[in-house]
């Protein structure tokens, strides 16, 4: 008995349009209402017509990690290794928080795509044509993703939003304390990050730099 006929939305599915089309329901709505289903009913086809693409959700979930991936700075072999980490961070920053459902995913997934190898094998040939031992390098990329996938899970985690936002939480904070406790917490919060123009993602590229310097003094004293 014959199947039932492909409709013609379904006749121009592309793997790459399902992937776009997961990827905006996770933006949208978080990871969990990621479903063959929804992304079916988001391209208005039947989900089976999603299987000639995709073998089933897990496949798509490592798409989608791969299609983050290919939106980071690939680093430049050649050029300046520091330009080119500070560069690979701050894009990856960026992304990420336009796609904060992929924070956890990103180094997770079994079956990583080509974008993603492409991606670890730019980062690894500009820190090695830099340089750096075998043993450096591994240390510098899984230093610089710490810091990279660390900060974002404290940034996305944060609760307020914005210089106005965190000044009112802290006020209720400090008002709340007894008389004389936690001097150094008060001292912190009334000197510093309650004063105007404090915002904490400015700390990004500090501890990026840090990173940076103490790479190359461990670079120099390795290549004497």
């Amino acid at each position: 008995m014959p199947g039932k006929p492909r409709s013609p939305k379904a006749a121009t599915l592309t793997r790459e349009g399902i992937v776009r089309a997961a990827v905006a329901i996770a933006d949208a709505d978080g990871l969990g209402a990621v479903t063959m289903r929804s992304v079916a009913r988001r391209l208005d086809v039947e989900a089976m017509s999603l299987y000639h693409h995709v073998a089933n959700k897990e496949a798509m979930l490592d798409a989608m990690v791969d299609a983050v991936f290919d939106e980071f700075h690939a680093p430049r072999v050649g050029e300046d290794w520091a330009d080119e980490m500070r560069q690979r961070s701050r894009s990856a920053r960026t992304v990420l928080k336009r796609h904060p459902w992929a924070v956890g995913l990103m180094d997770s997934r079994r079956h990583a795509g080509y974008a993603t190898l492409l991606h670890h094998d730019a980062v690894l040939g500009c820190l090695r044509t830099a340089g750096f031992s075998i043993a450096l390098t591994g240390h510098a990329f899984a230093l610089l993703d710490a810091h990279l996938y660390g900060f974002l899970i404290q940034e996305l985690a944060l609760p307020f939003e914005g210089g106005d936002d965190l000044a009112e939480l802290g006020d209720q904070m400090i008002a709340a304390l007894p008389d004389g406790a936690l001097p150094y917490f008060r001292e912190f919060a009334l000197e510093h990050a309650l004063q105007p123009g404090y915002e904490f993602g400015d700390e990004f590229d500090v501890g990026l730099d840090l990173i940076i310097e103490g790479l190359a003094a461990r670079l120099a004293a390795e290549v004497g």
